[in-house]
């Protein structure tokens, strides 16, 4: 069996829009109301992905979801034409393209069972994301449908908020290896709800049967939840030995790194002082909501926003980083300023699955041929721009609805995804 680590991408789908649904997340509230450019920020998605797959990285995609939510809809006594704005836009909400956010994922080598464990997210603290889960855990009870590889939980229970890998990381030897799985969660952010709750990650850890002395539960500082930094990927990333962090990212910075220099002796940690970058600016930029990656040649880049390069501090530290004895060596930006804008920077846009591609439905493996195919669809299909005001409308609904069908279609899941 080949384990490797395979970055899975959502695809941003026809109907994205600022409607601006996100409390706390710096961007979306920014942009709320602007114009949205569906096609634009897909085939920004498809680059990002065929960049990946150029760099020697295993790849793979997670389809968007059927929008308008009428299922959701229904449940709440209306429908797309007469629902409130607000319950409208969030019916039509894009933000399964996140697919950090998707579930949790503890690779076989970790877990008690020696399968790999999924369990998927209930995102129950913002209401245009707390209807995901069902077609969530339907995609992956498809990919991952192997019981002999893979179990796919469903979501813990309301009213425990738990948002996903965006607040999980793992550190270790090599991806195959066993490793130390941090579990990060929120108390407190200020004006901000911390979403990711302890008693959640808790319940995803014994369900994904993990070893308590490799586990750890570290809060989120109140000052990175208030300062915008609404999930821990935006103020941290791990990859194999390394952590890198902002130096005010943990409550209690000083104990979670004995704790894990304790569980995981060599562990690298890689800080970057306040003094060097705010907090703003790492969240202004998305420094941390990179994708840090290792290649094949054994060396760490950062995948990271163009927006990196355009933040003066943070690209000035990242320039003396790489020139100097650090592990990330390589530095790789990217354009997805519609994610971006957004609030979703590369890290958000993809789930980390440690495992053998063979066990996975070939149809969510991506190769360039793949990408390119899909890339026409998208083109062809999805719309060119989306105002907030125009989510009712029947032509575009009817639009994004034919979109999603031609290409379910085209990677033969009809029969397995339809509404």
């Amino acid at each position: 069996m080949s384990v490797t680590e395979i970055n899975f991408d959502g695809l941003i789908g026809p109907s994205h829009n600022y409607a601006g649904l996100s409390l706390g997340n710096l961007a979306s509230s920014r942009n709320a109301g602007a114009v949205a450019y569906p096609r634009a920020a897909a085939l920004q998605g498809i680059e990002k992905m065929r960049g990946n797959i150029r760099l020697g990285l295993a790849q793979g995609m997670f389809l968007p979801q059927w929008r308008p939510d009428m299922s959701w809809l229904a449940q709440l006594g209306t429908d797309i034409g007469a629902a409130e704005p607000h319950i409208r836009a969030a019916a039509m909400s894009a933000s399964s393209m996140w697919a950090a956010n998707a579930a949790t994922v503890s690779p076989a080598s970790d877990t008690a069972d020696g399968r790999t464990h999924l369990t998927v997210a209930n995102l129950v603290t913002m209401p245009h994301r707390s209807h995901e889960w069902p077609q969530t855990l339907a995609q992956l009870r498809v990919a991952f449908s192997d019981p002999r590889a893979f179990a796919v939980h469903a979501p813990v229970p309301a009213p425990f908020g738990d948002e996903g890998a965006a607040n999980h990381m793992r550190l270790c030897d090599h991806h195959g290896a066993a490793g130390v799985e941090i579990f990060v969660y929120g108390r407190s952010g200020g004006p901000f709800p911390a979403r990711q709750h302890l008693e959640a990650s808790k319940a995803v850890a014994r369900l994904h049967g993990l070893d308590p002395a490799r586990t750890l539960f570290v809060e989120q500082s109140e000052e990175a939840i208030a300062a915008g930094a609404f999930h821990n990927d935006v103020v941290a990333v791990a990859n194999e030995r390394v952590l890198f962090a902002h130096e005010m990212a943990f409550a209690d910075k000083a104990g979670l790194y004995a704790d894990l220099r304790a569980a995981m002796p060599g562990v690298e940690i890689v800080e970057v002082p306040a003094s060097a970058v705010s907090l703003a600016d790492a969240i202004k930029s998305y420094l941390f909501n990179a994708q840090l990656v290792t290649l094949p040649d054994g060396g760490m880049a950062l995948i990271l926003p163009t927006e990196a390069q355009e933040t003066p501090a943070v690209w000035q530290w990242l320039e003396q980083m790489v020139a100097g004895n650090w592990p990330i060596r390589r530095l790789v930006p990217v354009d997805v300023r519609q994610s971006m804008a957004n609030g979703g920077g590369p890290a958000c846009l993809r789930l980390r699955v440690v495992a053998d591609p063979a066990t996975i439905d070939p149809r969510f493996i991506m190769d360039e041929g793949k990408l390119d195919a899909i890339a026409r669809i998208v083109t062809d299909y999805w719309p060119e721009q989306i105002a907030p005001d125009d989510l009712s409308g029947t032509r575009l609904i009817a639009r994004i609805e034919q979109s999603w069908l031609t290409l379910v279609d085209h990677l033969q899941l009809s029969g397995d995804l339809l509404p």
